[in-house]
């Protein structure tokens, strides 16, 4: 005789049904949408959108710089994470607070601040405009722009991996004869490399699709500085509605295959540890 097994806590049916639904309405539906509205064009006009020269240069700046960006942050987001984590200090505090200070700052005004600063006659700008440094309507601007909003995602994925590991394991690790270097590349960032791989998977997919931060000191010169985003706005704006969603189709498809590398990469690194 079979008995069904039952579920310490009960409702799964329904909740997985809620689950799909949501899921359905804000993911799939969406993304369907978007995939039908791109077969209305022949293959023809589908290969000779995405891969017009302007197209591909702004998917090499948005791609480019979006990485550029993210490396930087899983570089300094550990090192923002451990001093929060680590060390007291006067104003402690409201460094913390800053950390979040991308998510709630609407990203225009992000934008328009970082222009100011490192525009030719701002604050930043006119000490790096002599040394020959061009930061806003430069390639270089748009890096600055992506890494501003993706700092958040890599400090507060390390951050409570690094309150979990605690400074037993250090001290373990000096007891037994480790320098420091060893004590950080044996001990800590073994433990810390799939949240940090996590964080840049996190910023770059960010990073991709933002456009309110980046449309301000990117100066938008097609070939040069305009991004993937402005560009499928601009098609929009053109009416070209099938021309938009191919190229948001190939954005989609490449960012998917990144983030699933990147995934992949992280539970091989999880099972090898395990």
């Amino acid at each position: 005789m079979h008995f069904r097994s039952h579920s310490v806590l009960p409702g799964f049916g329904p909740t997985l049904g809620i689950t799909v639904l949501y899921l359905s309405l804000i993911v799939l539906i969406p993304l369907g949408a978007l995939v039908l509205k791109t077969s209305e064009l022949t293959w023809t006009v589908f290969w000779s959108t995405v891969t017009d020269p302007r197209v591909l240069a702004s998917y090499r700046l948005s791609f480019g710089a979006a990485a550029i960006a993210a490396l930087i942050n899983a570089v300094f987001g550990v090192i923002v994470a451990w001093v929060l984590v680590r060390y007291r200090f006067p104003g402690k505090a409201l460094i913390d607070a800053l950390v979040d200070l991308p998510f709630a700052l609407p990203t225009a005004v992000a934008g328009i601040a970082l222009t100011a600063l490192y525009a030719p006659n701002g604050w930043l700008g006119q000490l790096l405009t002599p040394l020959g440094i061009k930061v806003a309507y430069d390639w270089k601007g748009v890096v600055v722009a992506l890494t501003f909003i993706g700092l958040p995602f890599v400090v507060r994925t390390v951050q409570p991996i690094l309150e979990e590991l605690g400074k037993d394991v250090e001290e373990a690790a000096v007891s037994l004869g480790a320098n420091r270097w060893q004590t950080i590349t044996r001990v800590i960032l073994p433990e810390l490399w799939p949240a940090i791989l996590t964080g840049f998977a996190l910023a770059f997919a960010r990073a991709v699709g933002e456009y309110g931060s980046v449309v301000f000191i990117s100066g938008n010169l097609p070939m040069k500085t305009e991004i993937t985003p402005l560009l499928i706005i601009t098609k929009l704006e053109q009416y070209e509605y099938a021309q938009a969603t191919a190229i948001a189709v190939v954005m989609l498809v490449v960012s998917f295959i990144l983030l699933l590398l990147i995934n992949l990469l992280q539970h091989w690194i999880s099972r090898r540890r395990a």
